[in-house]
């Protein structure tokens, strides 16, 4: 039997083939999908277990194993995620992947892509999604802080999804907000604090590193919507107790939640609902309140972009 040889996509490639219009409807589908699994039947339609995670204590860091198998797109992935824990001043890489495709009837690799860009854009729309469901009538004011890949993927997402009239951005390293405001399209102001940048804000991003938390429920204006991306372990946070107990608080699984993340498990905040479960109809876009969106970041997000950039390449040879 002959060997297939996989397809190798860079990183260059994995960004010019994988655009944000093309995912925002796919990746609601599939977060539909995903909080359809009532009978076992619709269970066996998306099979993706819990991220398993490997410590790499000697460098502060982990590395994360998320396969998944969507049935009736036919689509095996598996995603293996390193992230660490850097201190300040690092230039390491906070978090790199890779992205395995596969075919799901003979069990081979049909390509290898660069994980990072794949987590990178479709964190950014799942985030946006949660935005276009949760956020105030009339958001104004978008707040970012941190100043990393994830920062830049969410700036560009929001601002081509939506109109804001001010961008804030708060970093812990005043330089890196600078250089972020500089790279970007756009006016974008650089505050001195996490709390002059978050208040008053309509939507506030967290993509941070952070282990402790940077935003305080004080400083979050009624009815805001807060999209936290950071503080992926269980003892990791970037919201604090008050906000997490005072907001309506929506994940993209709750399993993975009230596994891995310590916004959730240290405050003993209640999830309301999955983003699925909202997409289906099935729980209320409570967006009068002040919204939390807790992102993990699932398997079968990935399996849908890997899928996309697989396809697109196929389409161009």
């Amino acid at each position: 039997m002959a060997t297939t040889v996989p397809v190798l996509l860079a990183r260059d490639q994995v960004h010019r083939l994988l655009r944000h219009g093309d995912l925002v409807s796919r990746l609601e589908a599939a977060l539909g999908k995903f909080s359809r699994r009532g009978s076992e039947e619709e269970r066996e339609e998306v099979v993706q277990p819990l991220r398993t995670t490997v410590p790499l204590r000697k460098y502060r860091g982990y590395l994360g194993l998320m396969p998944a198998y969507m049935v009736e797109e036919d689509i095996l992935c598996a995603k293996m995620v390193s992230f660490y824990e850097r201190e300040e001043g690092c230039d390491l890489p906070a978090h790199e992947a890779t992205v395995l495709l596969l075919d799901p009837q003979r069990g081979n690799v049909t390509a290898v892509m660069d994980g990072t860009a794949i987590t990178e854009k479709r964190t950014a729309v799942v985030s946006a999604i949660s935005a276009k469901l949760l956020m105030p009538a009339r958001a104004e004011v978008l707040c970012i802080l941190g100043s990393g890949s994830q920062a830049a993927s969410h700036y560009e997402t929001f601002t081509e999804m939506f109109s804001f009239k001010e961008i804030r951005v708060w970093s812990r390293r005043r330089e890196r907000a600078e250089q972020f405001a500089r790279s970007v399209q756009g006016p974008v102001a650089v505050c001195s604090s996490a709390k002059d940048a978050a208040q008053g804000a309509d939507v506030i991003v967290t993509v941070t590193m952070a282990t402790e938390p940077v935003l305080l429920g004080e400083w979050v204006k009624p009815g805001a919507h807060v999209v936290a991306v950071g503080a992926c372990r269980p003892n990791w946070r970037e919201l604090d107790d008050d906000l997490m107990r005072e907001a309506t608080v929506y994940v993209d699984s709750r399993e993975g939640a009230y596994k891995e993340s310590g916004d959730v498990i240290l405050s003993g905040a209640a999830v309301f609902a999955e983003l699925g479960e909202v997409i289906n109809g099935t729980k209320a876009a409570q967006s009068e309140k002040t919204t939390v969106f807790k992102s993990l970041g699932m398997g079968i997000q990935d399996a849908v972009c890997a899928k996309l950039v697989f396809d697109q390449w196929k389409r161009q040879q």
